[in-house]
């Protein structure tokens, strides 16, 4: 009897194929193995080679190597999976942890900052964590040197989740080494990436994207305007999440990120209270289903002027998917078809905010 996890990870681990490309896939086929099966038909309807399926062998070996250094993988759907992150249009289809899973269903707060933090950010990031953790709140960050680092420590044994951009298997910084083996056993720690993967500079924004998507809200502790730190808040803001700012002086350039976000409307922290009455709205809310990423409406097959109409309004430039619903007067459903075949053809990028251009 096959594995149940290898169709979905080839599908996932097959070329052109991103996080909003998996679940349309699998919404329109029923399962990874007849989403596998079209892919040649969609690739060709879009203009283009069928995208280079990943060879199963390597796909069981990944699911041994998980198996093997104590991991585990979470499926988008999974009852397990993550509800508030399942909401996230991009959710990654697949997880691979290790630890406690049960800490990423608590309410969550994420907690991020400048590696080069200045040592009272440090320390003032260490006690709100601590303070969060003894709340009963789960305090998310990306295991990286100064704010995350000092976030995980305060909330080590309270609960804390390390999302990490490496394979599961790989610690950075090497210095945190230590550290996030402790997340590993006293928390949560989450990877997106294959094991053996390297943290290579283009996979931090989606580290970012499940760090923010994890969590009610993100609090900023300290971060120059250009830092990750500030993409995770706009990620969360985008995704309805309350973002958060510690204040500091306009003299140093590290607090100017989080005075710019506070002058934008993200909520001045001074203390834990002020995150929990920050986000007892949101959390009142009910949550949905993670298997409910793969309902709406039915897909429908597009004909060859429609195709022409959706790839003639697009360009270079990215635009939002419902500017082009509108200018191409067309259903969703006809417009996600076009886009699911260019995509698979090699021939689309998708952009944060929802937004598509053709490839250069």
């Amino acid at each position: 009897m096959s594995d149940p996890r290898e169709a979905p990870l080839r599908l996932l681990r097959s070329a052109n194929i991103g996080p909003i490309t998996w679940r349309q896939l699998i919404a329109r086929f029923g399962s990874a193995s007849a989403a596998l099966d079209a892919l040649p038909m969609l690739a060709a309807r879009g203009g283009g080679r069928a995208p280079a399926i990943a060879d199963a062998g390597a796909v069981r070996r990944e699911i041994a190597r998980v198996e093997k250094i104590g991991a585990r993988y979470l499926f988008l759907g999974d009852s397990d999976y993550p509800p508030l992150l399942a909401e996230l249009d991009s959710a990654p289809p697949a997880l691979i942890v290790r630890g406690n899973v049960a800490l990423a269903r608590r309410t969550c707060i994420a907690m991020v900052g400048a590696r080069n933090a200045s040592a009272a950010a440090c320390r003032f990031a260490r006690q709100l964590a601590l303070g969060l953790a003894d709340q009963g709140v789960t305090v998310v960050s990306g295991l990286a040197r100064g704010v995350d680092t000092a976030s995980h420590v305060g909330s080590l044994a309270g609960g804390t989740v390390g999302v990490i951009a490496s394979g599961i298997d790989i610690a950075f910084p090497p210095e945190n080494a230590e550290l996030q083996e402790r997340v590993a056993q006293e928390g949560l720690l989450v990877a997106e990436q294959p094991p053996g993967t390297e943290p290579l500079a283009r996979f931090f924004p989606s580290r970012n994207r499940v760090i923010a998507g994890l969590a009610l809200g993100t609090v900023v502790v300290e971060a120059a305007p250009r830092s990750g730190s500030l993409i995770t808040a706009r990620i969360a803001a985008e995704a309805g999440r309350e973002v958060m700012a510690v204040p500091g002086s306009p003299l140093d350039p590290r607090a100017q990120g989080c005075n710019l976000l506070i002058r934008e409307g993200a909520t001045l922290v001074q203390s834990v209270d002020d995150i929990l009455e920050a986000i007892r709205p949101i959390d009142a809310r009910a949550v949905r289903s993670p298997t409910s990423r793969f309902e709406g409406p039915p897909p429908e097959d597009a004909g060859d002027a429609e195709r022409r109409r959706v790839t003639g309004l697009l360009g270079p430039v990215p635009v939002a998917v419902d500017e082009l619903v509108r200018q191409a007067g067309f259903s969703p459903a006809i417009v996600q078809t076009v886009l699911l075949e260019l995509e698979l053809a090699g021939r689309l990028e998708r952009h944060a905010g929802g937004k598509v251009s053709l490839t250069t």
